[in-house]
């Protein structure tokens, strides 16, 4: 498919949603292998060996599309702020496995999704994103859910 014809399909209304549920899909999958997989090896080498499989299948990814860019066309503070993003996310994934190792997986998932409710908070204070009533009352659900599992 020309990469035109792709975007066009895959940005359509809506389409977040299968991406977010994928994403839901894909990260449950993440804490049962990594549970079980961290359970052999150091957490610290277990997220180093994620890291480059994710490396290594995105860089597939944007070569099979060709979506390379130069790097001066590339805006600085978007990649800044894509470093600052990666080592969030590998400080999450270091403490995510070595919370794998130390706790249940139905333990330790629930409390990490109480990221939703600090992107909400984040989101709000950071970006200006309205926070409705029903983002409010959702967030409060996650929390409360997070809660009980934990307990």
């Amino acid at each position: 498919m020309h990469n035109g014809t792709f975007n066009k399909v895959y940005t359509m209304p809506n389409h977040w949603l299968i991406f977010a549920l994928g994403s839901a899909v894909f990260a449950a999958l993440t804490a049962i292998f990594g549970k079980i997989g961290v359970s052999e090896m150091n957490s610290n080498l277990a997220t180093l060996i994620r890291t480059v499989v994710i490396l290594m299948m995105t860089a597939g990814i944007v070569a099979v599309r060709r979506e390379w860019q130069p790097l001066d066309k590339i805006s600085r503070s978007g990649v800044m702020l894509l470093v600052l993003s990666g080592v969030a996310t590998g400080l999450s994934w270091l403490c995510y496995y070595r919370a794998l190792q130390l706790a249940p997986t139905s333990r330790v998932a629930p409390v990490d999704k109480l990221s939703v409710a600090l992107v909400i908070i984040f989101a709000v204070i950071f970006l200006g994103e309205p926070l409705t009533w029903k983002v409010a009352a959702g967030g409060s659900l996650v929390v409360a859910g997070a809660v009980i599992l934990a307990l």
